[in-house]
């Protein structure tokens, strides 16, 4: 028992030092204490290098490539087992593989290899990134700047330029040969193809003797159907060589529409008949004609309709009244031979104020003037801004138009029916018809 206390203060008594590598070395060569990891420092670096190796390319070149491996710590006179250095291996190996892929296709951007092919090809047959930019179709809308970048890009920056290699070296052979027929015809194609006659019919076999007959100078993946195909274009847009353009007069000054519109022959126009437009206006006038019936069986309903309004009864025509100018509110007569119609104000009066009948504040101060001619004609001539509209036809302002008995007269929503005394206006008529014949 006195040996086992003195044991006991002795091992208390040891510095800390030595206890922790007694410590350790029990845990390495597997003592009574059951077997644990020494230290887990790396496995939590790794997962801090894959972090770093996530980051831009630019940064991550710089570094040296694959992660630095920390080794479990040991006590020194001791060497790492079997099992460790497979541990150790595994790791390295499995973070390489992982990361092989992310070099690939990282910060490739909008740009897939698929364009960066196109790009490409299409270089190398025109030499012009404007041609390349109007005539190739990316699986994006680049801009022209955006094309210019990419392509210095390829050029100068080992990075991208890697990365596009490898992710392109990956891409199916059928995707490869499918690109490549699309690559744009370069000038010299185009000029051994516009030799071939526009108005000959060329075939497939004329183009494959094409194709042998040089070799160098068209596109490896081209085909005889392409060829016609883009023949056919050249010729659409007269670029053969046997088209011309017609060229534009010289000397003579181009026409502008103005000149060109006064060489119209007018009668030229009148001859031609729009079938269309004259069907649209037989039904209109169909229309109305049958507007113009209904206003006339509404007659005498108007006249009740107006005699309950006023009170009074509309008297007939007199031998003075040669005519009348009736609306659902007020009754005009026209008892000289030229009235003015529109909107009396203060400072000037008129013979017909449209103001009674309804609103009138879109009417003109001076509207029109009703006119009887000599031959027992009634006309009205329109002299403000808004038309007037003669049974549905509108008489513009500067015209004049014919009023017969029952006309429906509108002026700004305003509806009247023109009444002619008919038994006045044959007086006038036979007194006119004795003074010619005098």
């Amino acid at each position: 028992m006195a040996a086992a206390g003195a044991q006991s203060r002795s091992e208390d008594e040891e510095p800390a030092g030595k206890k922790d590598l007694k410590r350790t070395t029990t845990q390495a060569f597997g003592g009574g204490i059951p077997k644990r990891r020494s230290s887990s420092r790396s496995i939590k670096r790794k997962k801090f290098d894959d972090e770093l190796v996530e980051s831009s390319l630019v940064k991550s070149s710089t570094r040296v490539k694959g992660p630095p491996v920390i080794e479990p710590i040991r006590c020194s006179g001791s060497e790492p087992s079997s099992n460790e250095k497979k541990k150790v291996t595994e790791t390295s190996t499995r973070v390489k593989k992982s990361k092989q892929p992310l070099q690939i296709t990282k910060d490739l951007g909008r740009w897939k290899p698929t364009d960066d092919l196109l790009l490409i090809n299409a270089v190398l047959q025109t030499t012009d990134l404007t041609s390349v930019h109007l005539g190739v179709k990316f699986s994006c809308r680049f801009t022209f700047r955006e094309i210019k970048e990419r392509w210095y890009a390829l050029l100068y920056d080992p990075v991208i330029s890697k990365l596009a290699w490898q992710a392109m070296r990956q891409l199916h052979p059928e995707t490869i040969a499918a690109i490549q027929s699309k690559a744009l015809f370069s000038q010299a194609e185009e000029a051994l193809m516009a030799k071939i006659g526009s108005t000959s019919q060329p075939k497939l076999e004329v183009f494959q003797e094409l194709l042998s007959k040089y070799p160098s100078v068209f596109h490896p993946s081209r085909a005889p159907k392409s060829l016609l195909v883009h023949w056919q274009l050249l010729k659409q847009y007269y670029l053969l060589e046997d088209q011309s353009v017609q060229p534009l007069p010289k000397g003579d000054q181009v026409l502008n529409f103005s000149d060109a519109e006064q060489m119209v022959d007018e009668a030229k126009l009148k001859d031609s008949r729009d079938e269309v437009l004259e069907h649209e206006l037989m039904i209109s006038d169909r229309h109305q004609k049958r507007e113009i019936r209904q206003l006339e069986q509404e007659l005498p309903r108007w006249q009740v309709l107006v005699d309950s309004i006023t009170g009074m009864n509309v008297p007939d025509f007199d031998n003075q009244t040669l005519a009348a100018l009736r609306g659902r509110m007020v009754r005009y007569l026209m008892r000289s031979r030229e009235i003015t119609l529109g909107r009396a104000t203060k400072d000037k009066q008129i013979d017909v104020d449209l103001s009674l009948e309804g609103p009138a504040w879109k009417i003109s101060r001076k509207q029109g003037i009703i006119k009887l001619k000599n031959n027992g004609d009634f006309f009205i001539a329109n002299e403000g801004r808004r038309p007037i509209y003669i049974d549905g036809r509108p008489v513009l302002s500067g015209n004049k138009w014919k009023l017969n008995n029952n006309s429906v007269v509108e002026i700004a929503g305003l509806r009247f029916v023109f009444l002619i005394n008919l038994e006045l206006i044959s007086l006038i008529k036979a007194e006119a018809a004795k003074m010619t014949q005098q």
